[in-house]
């Protein structure tokens, strides 16, 4: 045992009481301070009748109550987490204090143009910075998320091939079976047709691809590197039969986070690109947002790109270009998620070329680290053996164990597990080591992947603030609000 996740040592579910539950009638009912100013003024419509009903507790006790909470969760500042495919890494608390800067965190998407000059700059830098790593033209910093990006992208898609006329044709987009799930969903959102590629040895199957690459083909939406960690070493030959049929090529930026730096979506043969900005460039994420799926384009797609788009006048001054009979239009309100493009940008000029590049060639390091410990053990398929990227996937299969339950022993050691996918890989244990994880971190992560298959694991976790569950009853009686727990 390394440490415990949480304040807890016994293996039964352990029930946080509300705060309501901590109330005591013997104390004053709390005291809310006054504005400073004098009191807001408030229409008689929406007051209330009745005070509001706030437990009795010292502030103290509401301390204790939401650490306590927070203890009982997991997150990358405390604990590896390597969530393969969905990058977290450690979010440098510089980058926070960046975008709490009061000039930055007070403004609001309302405000005159005239008023945002400082944060249009930063907008515009970062849109420069972001077409300089992907190789593109033109960028929208919109999407709210990556699936956010890719419907964007499918969008783009569309509009183009109706300018052409061809979109009652094109109605097939091509997506590989080591993509990304959400790739098949932004696809079909967007009214397309979704096929899937298979993989030959992890790497798309070329013959399969040749045969479906039809003049139905609108687009070929693929992850590089893929899920399993390994680069589309033949990516230059996918995108010519793409192209020799028409389509247009789609990179799933999801795992930029082994590429920033060293290699250009544009040189691939690429069309449209999203990233994630809350993955690759440092951002927090998780826990349903917020997120940054900005999405690139080279110069014939530009157009396409949402509004309103960032221009600089000729006198320097920034302001948002509304006009555009192309594009797709508007896909969100405001003009993205400012806080965590601030992040991204300060991550970016931290480092600079040289350190972005570095980042890329530490975090394949620890992957390839990682996956050679580990090989002797658990079986990593396809590839044959290659070096993968930023994350690999080994199996649980042939080791005795389920993968289930080595993801128990792994969160009893204070790390957070990902498996059961990509569903080609068969008992799949998917492990993404970041440029940020110590040497320390990652030993200690593979010794209790190796620990696991000579213990009895079932009765795992026993060291978190819950124990394990009985996963039938939750699927079949699930339990959908706190009301439902406290009954």
């Amino acid at each position: 045992m390394r440490y415990k996740q949480a304040v807890y040592s016994s293996s039964d579910t352990v029930n946080e009481p509300l705060l309501a539950e901590l109330s005591q009638e013997t104390r004053e009912p709390p005291e809310l301070p006054s504005g400073l100013g004098g009191e807001p003024h408030i229409p008689e419509s929406l007051s209330r009748k009745n005070k509001p009903c706030l437990p009795r507790v010292s502030e103290l006790t509401v301390v204790r109550h939401f650490t306590r909470l927070s203890q009982m969760n997991f997150g990358v500042d405390t604990g590896s987490y390597p969530l393969g495919s969905c990058t977290m890494k450690y979010n440098p608390k510089f980058n926070d204090s960046a975008a709490s800067l009061p000039g930055f965190a007070h403004i609001h998407p309302g405000q005159h143009e005239s008023t945002v000059q400082g944060a249009l700059h930063i907008i515009w830098e970062l849109q420069s910075y972001l077409k300089e790593i992907t190789g593109m033209e033109a960028i929208t910093v919109q999407p709210a998320a990556g699936a956010h990006g890719e419907y964007t992208g499918m969008l783009i898609v569309k509009s183009y091939f109706r300018d052409k006329g061809e979109l009652a044709t094109r109605r097939k987009v091509l997506i590989p079976d080591t993509a990304h799930g959400s790739n098949p969903a932004s696809a079909a959102m967007a009214g397309f047709e979704v096929l899937t590629v298979p993989s030959r040895d992890g790497e798309v199957d070329l013959e399969a691809l040749e045969r479906v690459a039809d003049n139905a083909v609108a687009a070929f939406m693929v992850t590089v590197p893929n899920t399993l960690g390994i680069f589309e070493s033949r990516i230059l030959e996918v995108s010519r039969i793409i192209h020799r049929a028409g389509g247009l090529m789609y990179f799933d930026g999801a795992n930029m986070n082994a590429l920033m730096g060293v290699a250009k979506p544009g040189d691939f043969g690429f069309d449209i690109a999203h990233l994630n900005l809350h993955k690759a460039f440092s951002t927090p994420h998780g826990g349903g947002g917020p997120g940054s799926g900005p999405v690139a384009v080279r110069s014939f797609l530009e157009e396409y790109l949402p509004v309103p788009k960032l221009r600089r006048g000729t006198s320097g001054k920034y302001y948002w270009d509304y006009s555009g009979e192309k594009s797709i239009g508007r896909i969100r309100e405001g003009f993205g998620n400012f806080g965590v493009l601030l992040r991204a940008y300060a991550y970016i000029r931290a480092l600079g070329g040289e350190g972005l590049r570095q980042a890329a060639r530490d975090a394949v390091l620890s992957s390839n680290y990682a996956a050679k410990r580990l090989r002797e053990k658990y079986p990593i398929p396809f590839g044959d053996g290659k070096p993968r990227k930023h994350e690999f996937v080994a199996s649980a299969k042939g080791t005795g164990k389920r993968a289930f339950d080595i993801a128990k022993h792994i969160l009893n050691n204070g790390h957070a597990p990902t498996i059961y996918f990509p569903q080609i890989v068969v008992e799949a244990l998917m492990i993404e080591f970041t440029e940020t994880e110590t040497k320390a971190e990652i030993d200690a992560y593979v010794e209790g992947l190796l620990d696991a298959l000579n213990k009895d694991l079932s009765h795992e976790p026993t060291n978190t603030s819950v124990g394990r569950l009985d996963e039938v009853s939750a699927a079949r009686q699930p339990k959908l609000n706190w009301r439902e727990l406290l009954g």
